[in-house]
């Protein structure tokens, strides 16, 4: 498997250290993913939206970044409502270790949060791309 690009949402304003985290740990030669695009700190105007759609259409897939606070986030719940509605895969990642993460508005009940460890990483980023191609697959072959 090549190099699966990834968009990262994570909470401004509480999580900037494990934005740098996953960056340093996509820098590993053995990572398998390189980040392509984040969170921006903007006003959330129409123009916000059109630019973190375009970046998280440009990814593979999304890796969602869980802090204490990520349920009162407004744009990581804007970011993963446009990987929805994109149809692109994501996962959750479990940020901090010493508190309770929360998961962002507009996530799926069925939506587990992962531990942070590299070999987790990289094989959920694995397992939720070949899921997500599996089911593109399928709804292909469905009758009209």
């Amino acid at each position: 498997m090549g190099q699966v690009r990834v968009f990262m949402s994570f909470d401004l304003g509480h999580d900037h250290d494990l934005k740098e985290r996953l960056v340093e740990e996509s820098l590993k030669s053995c990572s398998g993913f390189e980040i392509l695009g984040w969170s921006e700190s903007a006003e959330m105007t129409n123009a916000w939206n059109d630019r973190v759609r375009r970046r998280i259409a440009d990814a593979d897939e999304v890796i969602v970044i869980c802090g204490e606070h990520t349920q009162d986030s407004m744009q990581v719940g804007a970011e993963i409502g446009i990987a929805q509605e994109e149809q692109k895969p994501y996962f959750l990642l479990w940020g901090r270790r010493e508190v309770m993460c929360t998961k962002p508005i507009g996530a799926k009940p069925g939506d587990g949060m992962y531990s942070w460890t590299s070999s987790i990483i990289r094989d959920q980023i694995a397992v939720t791309l070949r899921m997500a191609r599996s089911l593109e697959v399928a709804e292909r072959f469905k009758r009209p």
